[in-house]
């Protein structure tokens, strides 16, 4: 009867909408809840997200740590991506948790928005309504192998990938650096800066000293003297 009432972008579903015609349309007939009603301004604010619950209040139970998980990308920031699990729920997979050995600076190079990816289920913070997702936990972590594969005393190939004052870091595989430590370079030589012997780039050969894990990757200690 010429009464109007909002119903507010944000109070139209748990998820992320851009603009109300991705739901609604002039002439659509819908349930609403009212849920503010100033006398002083006539003014009523409605809400339809207010007619089922809130997604987040079973999530601990429907996305249990560990649990695998299908989503599609939605968004993508700096440092990470966000996955839609379900309507109103979404996680957050860092740039950090793409891959065990990838430098992955941004994660448009590894997913883009639109995208339907597995990940798991790495931590819940029910209260802020967050969830952690991983993508490199689908996969065994190659750290663990290395001492398997590489043998105290096994002779490694690689490129110098970077260069310290206190030694070189050679990649003896795509995304694993062991450390010749500037001690380690040779017997005789004094050497100031490793920079005197080697530069970026450079191919060498060294012995695998030490491997240890330190949290989820392992530190390669190498010699090449």
């Amino acid at each position: 009867g010429g009464i109007d009432g909002l119903l507010h972008l944000t109070d139209m579903s748990w998820g992320k909408i851009n603009h109300p015609t991705d739901m609604l349309n002039i002439g659509d007939k819908v349930k609403v809840k009212v849920i503010k009603f100033d006398p002083e301004t006539n003014k009523i604010s409605l809400g339809l997200k207010q007619l089922v619950p809130h997604p987040w209040e079973n999530v601990a139970i429907k996305f249990p740590e560990g649990v695998r998980v299908t989503g599609k990308v939605v968004s993508l920031t700096d440092y990470g991506a966000f996955v839609e699990l379900e309507q109103g729920i979404e996680g957050l997979i860092h740039v950090s948790q793409m891959s065990w050995t990838r430098r992955v600076k941004h994660p448009s190079k590894v997913v883009a928005v639109g995208d339907t990816v597995e990940a798991v289920v790495l931590d819940i913070d029910a209260k802020n309504n967050r969830i952690s997702l991983g993508m490199k936990q689908l996969e065994p972590n190659p750290y663990e192998t290395l001492t398997e594969k590489y043998p105290l005393g096994t002779i490694v190939k690689g490129r110098v990938r970077n260069i310290a004052d206190f030694g070189i870091f050679v990649e003896i595989e795509e995304g694993i650096d062991g450390l010749v430590h500037i001690s380690d370079l040779s017997w005789t030589q004094r050497i100031k800066h490793p920079s005197e012997l080697y530069q970026k780039g450079d191919e060498v050969e060294a012995v695998v000293l030490n491997i240890e894990m330190e949290g989820e990757k392992s530190k390669i200690s190498l010699g090449i003297k």
